[in-house]
């Protein structure tokens, strides 16, 4: 799976498990293994408030863009984060947990 993220000030934050095609945004489990190859989901069609793009499966990986929300004296890392590919178990945040409340 790969997450992009685009960067929010923000005091609230989530945590993400991914497990295959199973997406867990604070205890919401998403399953985008039933989207086939090449095909797009609207951002409409997924009621998760983090989620800020379609979601495409790309060459057997799905794609999508999070929300990352930042405290207001974030480093360069919460404020101009770069995507993972991430693998199965808990998604680390890509700035410090202290810049993030």
């Amino acid at each position: 799976m790969r997450i992009s993220f685009s960067p929010m000030r923000c005091d609230e934050r989530f945590d993400l498990i991914k497990s295959g095609d199973v997406l867990t945004v604070n205890g919401e489990a998403f399953d985008f293994g039933p989207l086939p190859e090449g095909a797009t989901l609207p951002r409409e069609a997924v009621t998760c408030d983090w989620l800020v793009s379609d979601v495409e499966r790309i060459d057997g990986v799905i794609h999508l863009t999070l929300l990352l929300p930042h405290g207001p004296d974030a480093a360069s890392e919460a404020r101009f984060p770069v995507s993972i590919l991430a693998a199965d178990g808990p998604i680390p945040h890509p700035a410090p947990l202290e810049e993030i409340l």
